[in-house]
């Protein structure tokens, strides 16, 4: 199976990746408020390690384990908070379980740079598992279970995603930060705009979890946002000399690559609808 993915073309393998995994995520977000959680979950603890990883192969040693540990707890508790489950004080159980960074790397002998490990450590929590958390808070903001709002969020990333690769290919001749990514462009950018604000309209007609204008607006930071967090992940990529962060998902890579885009637009998001709706 590996060796006909690797036959087909780039695009070949987007669309098989998408087909396949589309619906999946899509049942998972809908079918029930826990099985959003647990999605988002497994998701954040394979690009956390995923983020260890590549750490690791630049000579770094953060705790991967203990650490992607912390961000899976970080989810839950966000799920069983924000559902009523347990009471809001059990958030404080993460300062206790972060503090443990310091104490393991205490007895960790052989490591010859702790501190710069503990900071990785907790790049790999703030930086991975932290805006995962923002989404489940997201999803059960207000009591409720808002499916279509993630669904609206995934679905403008996506578009701006799907519209960037097509007019940067078709049309992309301006470079938009070489330095970082030769391969994207302005022209790229504006269709993933383009594609976004398409899909920003639609949800402004039929979904009504925000008012149109809202949805304009979250689409407006998805494209912003999306890009600069593809940007950010490329400049940490060419920090340590690799092309793609894994190969987990045909055609696009490893799970770093595929949700860059939402790891830093998921935090100006929630904000945003926190003061605004």
């Amino acid at each position: 199976m590996r060796q006909r993915l690797a036959n087909m073309t780039n695009l070949q393998q987007r669309v098989i990746a998408a087909i396949i995994g589309v619906p999946f995520i899509l049942f998972m977000i809908w079918y029930a408020d826990w099985t959003f959680a647990l999605l988002f979950c497994v998701i954040s603890a394979l690009t956390q390690r995923e983020f260890y990883r590549l750490l690791g192969l630049d000579g770094f040693e953060p705790l991967t384990a203990y650490g992607t540990l912390v961000g899976c707890m970080i989810c839950v508790l966000a799920y069983f908070v924000e559902t009523d489950q347990i009471g809001m004080g059990n958030y404080f159980l993460i300062c206790p379980a972060s503090s443990m960074i310091f104490l393991i790397k205490l007895y960790k002998k052989r490591d010859m740079k702790p501190f710069t490990n503990i900071g990785f450590t907790f790049l790999g929590i703030i930086y991975v598992a932290m805006p995962f958390a923002l989404l489940i808070i997201l999803a059960l903001r207000g009591g409720g279970f808002h499916p279509m709002i993630i669904t609206g969020c995934l679905l403008l990333l996506w578009a701006s995603d799907i519209g960037a690769y097509f007019a940067g290919t078709k049309f992309g001749r301006r470079k938009l930060f070489e330095r970082v990514s030769p391969k994207k462009s302005w022209e790229g950018a504006l269709g993933g705009a383009a594609a976004a604000t398409l899909i920003a309209s639609g949800l402004a007609l039929y979904a009504n979890e925000l008012q149109p204008w809202q949805w304009y607006c979250v689409g407006a930071i998805i494209v912003v946002t999306g890009t600069y967090g593809d940007l950010v992940e490329s400049l940490f990529k060419r920090s340590i000399a690799i092309k793609d962060s894994g190969s987990s998902i045909p055609g696009h890579g490893g799970f770093l690559d595929r949700f860059d885009g939402l790891l830093l637009a998921a935090p100006f998001i929630i904000t945003f609808l926190k003061l605004f709706a």
